[in-house]
């Protein structure tokens, strides 16, 4: 054990020596399933928004199957959430290390229990459950859950994770030497240019296909890249698998040279939660959102504050000051240590370059605070917020879209640029609002069909929000209350032949609360993925009679509630039970 410990700590020691990847003790953790070892999704996966911070542990794509503790330890914490991690279960261990499963479909029966006795001691279906040692202590190999697909994610799959306990910074798990198989080297599908003279956002990279020869990657075309910038950066398309598997995932690392010197790296080899949104800083941002294709750069941005580049003397920049020939060389890695190489070499030619003038003083620029304000409409950004500067493109539209619009729609750059963290809004109504409805205000935030709703708070005369992207504003009255599924027809409902209640809330803005009451005590209804709100009947709902009351309540606290009686017969139920699975709802409007 002492041999582990110290193995850990000097991970932790060692953060600032990037070369070589770090290797864990073996066999300190086994599998967290019994199939044979196969991921679907590994550590540093590009997602949206953020790095993927564990692996993806292959189930044959099916759910309920047995998830065990991939080492001695306990539980220590329980989550339950519509959207992220879905079921989850945290086991800290001896050796200072967190393991994470996600995405499960049912814990192991005492601790399901706990859970929904907590679940009704709270009053809510989603849950955060602090554990002691003492409480639910585990041995490696111990069955803790059925697998399934609960959360935000896409099909059956396990989410494993690895943790430093103290910090909860995320570990590679492909550093701990598990039993996958990888022989094969990341793939390079694609080499992007940028001038580094510019900001990223107002230009659109250049691109260079690549084809693989003698077993490395050079350029499909020319081997020489003439051009008249003299400050530049790469980018690079590539993607990583494991042996037998096609399922394309993300690189563990890249280096640059110039002429035999290290310009720059990076490595994916553990990372923070508070930072895994510097991946929007990674990537060519603006390229993903219109293209669908990531591009991973070699350079740093001036507002990027992550941990995945280890600089060398400067921030990936290729500064060219002659019309010499120059050779780069870019080394893409896997966490086994698999190399792919693409090699090339860059020229500066005067008669190529072209003067663009942009006047600085009118951006605005990464790590200061920026402020934009009119009479009408004020943009607060923090000094964190911006990646590389950018130009404040506004506009307005003063014809109200609605009949209940209380302010002009504002526009505001779009949502193409990256943000990190909130974008503070201010707006000033053009019409008095009556005083009825100045609690029941919305700023509303929309780019290319996605749409954001925040209530408003009242700041003296303006009205006040927080968004994470850049689009269009602009404020509202809502006095809708939410709608929910209707049952029709008879005074007292006969749910005889039915195994589950479902209901499908929605509202012109947002849900805040869902909450049903089976004979004036709350019931649990579950939310996966955060549609259908559904009620599986238990000993919670015996046979007989009983009143069901509904509230939903949306973010300015507009209320529908209603009221129905239904009854529960034992002998139809047993005589129809297994032929008619009946879902009591009517069609979502």
């Amino acid at each position: 054990m002492l041999h582990v410990l110290k193995i850990i700590s000097i991970f932790f020691i060692s953060m600032k020596i990037y070369s070589q990847p770090l290797v864990f003790s073996k066999n300190y953790f086994r599998w967290p399933v019994s199939n044979k070892p196969v991921i679907v999704a590994n550590f540093g996966e590009l997602r949206s928004g953020h790095w993927h911070m564990g692996l993806d542990v292959r189930t044959d794509q099916k759910v309920n199957m047995p998830v065990y503790a991939a080492a001695d330890g306990y539980i220590a914490r329980i989550s339950v959430r519509a959207f992220g991690f879905g079921q989850a279960i945290y086991i800290n261990h001896p050796n200072g290390l967190t393991t994470v499963y996600g995405h499960l479909n049912k814990f192991f029966p005492k601790l399901d229990s706990f859970v929904r006795e907590e679940q009704y001691n709270r009053q809510s279906w989603e849950i955060e459950i602090d554990l002691n040692k003492e409480d639910f202590p585990v041995r490696k190999g111990q069955f803790i859950a059925l697998s399934g697909s609960t959360g935000a994610s896409q099909g059956p799959h396990v989410h494993f994770e690895i943790r430093n306990t103290q910090t909860e910074r995320c570990i590679n798990p492909m550093l701990f030497d598990f039993p996958i198989p990888d022989v094969v080297p990341p793939v390079i599908t694609k080499l992007a240019m940028y001038n580094r003279g510019l900001t990223e956002y107002e230009q659109n990279p250049t691109l260079f296909p690549v084809k693989k020869f003698k077993g490395k990657y050079v350029l499909k075309k020319d081997t020489v890249i003439r051009t008249g910038l003299s400050k530049l950066g790469f980018a690079i398309g590539a993607y990583d698998c494991v042996s037998g598997s096609p399922n394309p995932n993300g690189i563990y690392g890249a280096r640059i040279y110039l002429d035999k010197q290290l310009v720059n790296e990076f490595f994916l080899d553990s990372m923070d939660y508070e930072e895994t949104g510097y991946v929007n800083a990674h990537i060519d941002y603006r390229y993903r959102y219109h293209s669908g294709i990531y591009l991973q750069q070699l350079f740093k941005l001036p507002g990027d504050r992550g941990s995945a580049y280890k600089l060398n003397d400067n921030d990936g920049i290729i500064t060219l000051n002659d019309t010499n020939v120059h050779s780069i060389k870019i080394e893409i890695l896997d966490a086994k240590q698999n190399i792919s190489l693409l090699q090339f070499k860059i020229q500066h030619n005067d008669h190529l370059a072209t003067f663009i003038n942009h006047p600085l003083d009118k951006y605005f620029a990464p790590n200061f605070v920026n402020v934009f304000e009119k009479n009408d409409f004020e943009l607060y950004l923090p000094e964190e917020a911006l990646y590389d500067s950018i130009q404040p493109i506004f506009f307005r539209n003063m014809y109200a879209d609605k009949v209940n619009d209380i302010s002009a729609t504002f526009h505001f750059s779009d949502a193409s640029i990256p943000v990190h963290g909130q974008i503070n809004i201010r707006i000033k109504p053009t019409i008095r609002v009556p005083e009825v409805f100045k609690n029941k205000l919305v700023i509303q935030q929309a780019d290319e069909g996605n749409t954001t709703y925040r209530k408003a708070t009242w700041q003296k005369d303006w009205l006040a929000a927080s968004f994470n992207e850049f689009g269009s504003y602009k404020a509202f009255i809502d006095s809708t209350p939410p709608a929910i599924n209707e049952w029709k027809g008879v005074d007292t409902i006969d749910l005889s032949a039915s195994e589950n209640i479902v209901f499908f809330p929605r509202d012109n803005t947002a849900i805040k609360n869902f909450r049903v009451e089976l004979d004036d005590q709350w019931l649990r209804f579950t939310n996966d993925k955060g549609a259908a709100w559904i009620y599986n009947f238990d000993e919670r709902c015996p046979f007989g009679t009983h009143k069901l009351n509904v509230r939903v309540e949306d973010i300015v606290g507009n209320v529908l509630e209603k009221t129905w009686w239904f009854k529960r017969n034992e002998l139809l139920h047993s005589n129809k039970k297994g032929s008619l699975n009946k879902k009591v709802t009517s069609k979502k409007k």
